[in-house]
């Protein structure tokens, strides 16, 4: 095994990583001031965004659920790695050599990166086979769907061959052992041994969220194979069907970019769409979408203020009705309004862009349904409008879909389309809707949904417990000083100056939790390496009292230019300085009016001490 990896390299690393590159690659981050980013937090449900980034500092925070670290721990807590892994992966980001204690290479069996390493070599092989005579098969399977060389090349799709050990036989040869090709899920294990899973089928790579590949989807190709139309990797240590989302790693930052998500049902469909201009298609991997997919697609969509879009696109089959519905069943986990688009004749995207061409893939999209409309629609279809029977039921049906449309602008008008539809009044519509709506507890998703999907729409959002946080200290004037004071102490030394930050640090704190945080700060100051850090801080402070630091460290500050934040950060560390000046004065007054006058050299100690602090007090306002 590997020793421990130096200290200097560790820090060298980190020095050299942007945590806002690392974090962005699963959360859609935009500013919060200066020096400071902030989007839905990746380890907790929430609509509105409380998870900070500060690129500067390199630490992360959320006020939500108490999440906090730097970027290794960002990467442990994300994919599951080991510290000494995260180090591995990033040095590799940037080329970075990492020695060892012992003078040892890094650890490269039975992890993860083992697992990827794997992955990647069995993806570079299924390209490269998909040239090979025996692949004629597959090159048609694509070409009759629209699919050129180019197209194959850009999504990564390649050929297994029909072989029990080709691809064992290959990833052995490059020292992949068969234990850790089990683990991967590219073989199976069988009376006689191992033998590759994908046999004969066009082959498409997973990949996660940051393009890393984690799995593969294979499609069926030829007469004899008895299995299921398409095999996707099992579960593994790096693949989590329920959690990944094919060509995310292809649309997340149009996604991010435009606020808009198409939801399509297959591989080749997120082809059609992405060679068609609507770059930001993703399908599940062998699943129905679900609720971890749903949790996946709000951070990289920024799903938080309801101005994005999530357009589902179904088939026109009872299957995609089905489907359908079950994508309204979690509808109200999106904060971002949701659509419905079905094309014309039920041809699905890949089948559209080869009968009429990349512009109708286009216009299926923009002429998508708002999801609530359709689902009345199809509710309404259920029942015989023309019997007053019919309606009565129908109403009843559809009543609970319109009483839990979220934006209470819109739902008026479903409640007048819904008369409309029935043709009934609209005082009865309404009456329906609001029975249906106080039947509903509030904030419940699914109270009154239809039977199709009131079951996949009950489960609420996670709700941590939430940690202490800074936004629940005292709001009192002198707290809110002692807070932003250190906040500026913690993320703007440099700029503050020892001189500065040492005065501040001197200063009484009324907040007994702040002063622990003062403390550790003075603690920094008055070893022989003064300069001020989050890690030095940390590692002075007792260690419950470590989140407090990151909250400080990532909290925004609130001006909004750089030219600003100087004059903000000076200003706050003399606010709390002229308040400690203040509280000394007092204390001299009072003393100098407990003073005998004929004790003339004491109370003559005490003016010039009141004149020397009132001469401070002018000099700090004056700066």
């Amino acid at each position: 095994m590997a020793g421990r990896i130096r200290q200097d390299d560790v820090e060298e690393v980190k020095a050299r990583t942007n945590i806002a590159d690392i974090v962005g690659e699963h959360v859609s981050l935009k500013s919060a001031g200066v020096g400071s980013m902030k989007g839905l937090c990746p380890f907790h449900d929430e609509r509105s965004p409380s998870f900070h980034v500060r690129p500067g500092l390199g630490y992360y925070h959320c006020f939500g659920c108490g999440e906090s670290g730097d970027v290794y721990t960002f990467l442990q807590r994300m994919d599951h790695v080991s510290f000494t892994e995260a180090v591995e992966r990033l040095a590799g980001r940037i080329s970075f050599d990492l020695h060892y204690e012992d003078g040892g290479q890094a650890s490269d069996h039975g992890n993860r990166a083992r697992l990827l390493a794997a992955n990647q070599a069995a993806a570079d092989f299924f390209v490269e086979r998909l040239s090979a005579p025996d692949a004629d098969v597959g090159r048609r399977f694509l070409g009759e769907r629209g699919f050129d060389a180019e197209a194959a090349r850009r999504f990564g799709v390649g050929f297994a061959p029909k072989s029990w050990d080709a691809l064992t036989d290959h990833l052995t040869g490059r020292g992949f052992t068969t234990e850790e090709l089990a683990a991967s899920g590219l073989v199976s294990q069988g009376d006689r041994g191992v033998y590759d899973r994908f046999r004969g089928r066009l082959v498409w790579p997973i990949r996660d969220v940051t393009g890393q590949t984690v799995g593969f989807g294979a499609r069926r190709l030829l007469d004899d194979d008895k299995g299921p139309k398409y095999l996707n990797t099992p579960e593994t240590a790096i693949y989590h069907k329920s959690q990944v989302l094919y060509g995310l790693d292809l649309a997340k930052r149009d996604i991010s970019k435009t606020h808009r998500v198409v939801v399509v049902e297959g591989y080749t469909d997120v082809m059609a769409c992405h060679l068609a201009g609507v770059t930001t298609a993703i399908a599940t991997c062998g699943t129905a979408f679900g609720v971890d997919h749903i949790k996946v697609l709000r951070r990289v969509l920024g799903d938080a203020s309801g101005v994005g879009e999530v357009v589902f696109t179904f088939d026109g089959d009872a299957a995609g009705q089905q489907a359908a519905m079950r994508a309204f069943g979690e509808e109200q986990r999106f904060a971002a309004q949701t659509f419905v688009a079905v094309a014309p004749d039920g041809l699905d995207p890949c089948d559209l862009r080869l009968a009429r061409g990349d512009a109708a893939v286009r216009t299926l999209v923009e002429s998508r349904t708002p999801m609530f409309e359709f689902v009345i629609r199809h509710t309404l279809a259920r029942y015989d409008l023309e019997t007053v029977e019919g309606r009565v039921a129908a109403l009843r049906a559809a009543a609970p879909v319109v009483a839990e449309i979220r934006d209470p602008a819109m739902r008026p008008g479903y409640t007048r389309e819904l008369a409309r539809m029935l043709g009934v009044e609209l005082g009865e519509v309404t009456r329906a809707v609001r029975s249906a709506s106080s039947r509903s507890k509030p904030g419940e998703a699914g109270g009154g949904r239809p039977a199709a999907s009131a079951t996949a729409g009950t489960e609420t959002p996670d709700a941590p417990e939430r940690p202490f946080s800074i936004t629940q200290l005292p709001s009192d004037p002198a707290t809110r000083l002692e807070r932003d004071a250190l906040q500026v102490m913690v993320q703007y030394p440099d700029a503050l100056g020892t001189d500065l930050l040492r005065h501040a640090v001197d200063c009484r704190f009324g907040n007994p939790s702040l002063a622990v945080i003062r403390d550790g700060i003075a603690s920094v100051l008055a070893s022989s390496d003064p300069h001020v850090s989050v890690d030095r801080v940390i590692a002075e402070v007792p260690a419950p009292f470590a989140g407090l630091v990151h909250q400080l460290a990532v909290a925004p500050v609130p001006q909004r230019s750089e030219a600003e934040l100087a004059v903000y950060v000076q200003g706050v560390a003399g606010a709390l300085i002229d308040r400690e000046l203040l509280r000394q004065k007092s204390e001299l007054l009072g003393r100098l009016q407990r003073t005998d006058r004929a004790d003339t050299a004491a109370f003559a100690t005490l003016q010039r001490a009141l004149v020397e602090i009132e001469t401070e007090r002018r000099a700090l306002r004056a700066d």
